[in-house]
């Protein structure tokens, strides 16, 4: 049920056709709830069928043109709703810990260069956030409204820090694994020395 709430927001916002909402899609919500182009018409076709929204007047209709929409107040009512009601956090599900969990088992060959690509993506992520707050968030902008999107924005930098940390410890880890000796290498080395498992000989 997110999408169209996501939607109702951004035309609370500002009034939008659809692709102007694909592309403010792309450039900010889309960070916490993406959606296609696809999926935006055909919710906004939903929610002008449900009252909730409607198609701006124009005061030369065209073939072709592109219809902005505005929210009505019952479509502001059910988005006040939504935005009140309790909500449970959701179950996290990523299949990089399962893998990770899988490699304890079988082996991690292949898992280190993931973990580095992964680094990278999360790196670059961080950076494109950092420059939205410097952009969008200057020293000053203290309304309620900034107040409350500047606390999204600061939840994608702190995930983001902590995906770059994380991944930068698992790598570490993965370094130490590799230069360890395997369980029968040790068992090997201490039969040639003539050393039993508690190092005496």
């Amino acid at each position: 049920m997110s999408l169209p709430h996501a939607i109702l927001t951004a035309l609370l916002e500002k009034p939008s056709s659809g692709l102007e909402l694909t592309r403010r899609f792309d450039r900010s919500i889309g960070y916490f709830w993406s959606a296609t182009h696809q999926q935006i018409y055909r919710e906004l076709g939903k929610l002008e069928s449900a009252g909730h929204i409607r198609a701006l007047p124009t005061e030369q209709p065209a073939r072709g043109q592109k219809k902005s929409y505005e929210v009505l107040p019952a479509g502001r009512a059910e988005l006040a709703r939504w935005t009140a009601a309790p909500q449970d956090p959701k179950a996290y599900r990523d299949p990089l810990f399962l893998r990770l969990r899988a490699a304890a088992v079988v082996g991690g060959a292949g898992i280190a260069s993931d973990l580095r690509r992964h680094l990278d993506l999360h790196q670059d992520q961080l950076a494109a956030y950092e420059e939205i707050e410097r952009r969008d968030f200057p020293p000053g902008r203290n309304t309620p409204q900034d107040r409350l999107q500047h606390l999204v924005l600061r939840a994608g930098i702190d995930l983001e820090t902590f995906w770059t940390q994380w991944l930068t410890h698992a790598l570490t880890e993965f370094e130490d694994l590799t230069e360890a000796p395997e369980p029968t290498e040790v068992t090997e080395l201490a039969e040639r020395t003539g050393l039993d498992d508690a190092g005496t000989v």
